[in-house]
């Protein structure tokens, strides 16, 4: 295999704290992890199992708004189709608002290139297009209502103070295993 296996195991908190100790150090891992760092961010986190726990937690809760059109939506105008998965927009979501948090002052130009993707055009050669502005733009505007994100001075969005806690805390869970 190209990737060694984790040599080290990581222990969930004796005590209830904002975050969880590494207690051994992953080879793998050793440049990012040391043993005893303290995990509460979302920059913490492997992204996967961030985007996973945060989509899960945007779905428990019921603040997060699913529209009519959002079974039938293409994600843009080079995909043939809808997305398979039913629960498409909260795993979106969740990849969205974890970008705005690593780097803020992104806007719904921004994510339409990010999610954007090649257009087969049969014989013709492959060409770049961008996702559906419509679908970030929503999604921006609900986690406005929800009070995760706001408008930055100098364009696109960027979290709260109440939004980048909630992250945090879902960051730690995800990170430990833990439920809400």
């Amino acid at each position: 295999s190209r990737f060694p296996q984790a040599q080290g195991s990581i222990s969930s908190p004796s005590a209830r704290v904002p975050g969880f100790v590494v207690a051994m150090a992953c080879s793998q891992y050793d440049d990012y992890f040391k043993e005893g760092q303290v995990i509460t961010t979302v920059k913490d986190v492997d992204d996967a199992k961030f985007i996973a726990a945060f989509s899960q937690h945007l779905k428990r809760q019921g603040r997060f708004e699913i529209p009519k059109w959002s079974d039938v939506v293409k994600t843009g105008k080079a995909k043939e189709l809808s997305p398979s998965d039913p629960d498409w927009l909260y795993v979106r979501t969740a990849s969205m608002v974890r970008k705005i948090y690593i780097r803020g002052g992104t806007g719904v130009g921004a994510f339409r290139k990010i999610y954007g993707s090649q257009h087969r055009r049969g014989t013709c050669t492959k060409k770049f297009a961008k996702a559906s502005g419509k679908i970030a733009r929503y999604i921006l505007q609900q986690l406005e209502e929800m009070g995760l994100v706001e408008q930055d001075e100098n364009g696109g969005r960027r979290i709260t103070k109440e939004g980048q806690r909630e992250l945090d805390t879902v960051a730690v869970q995800a990170a430990t295993g833990e439920e809400d």
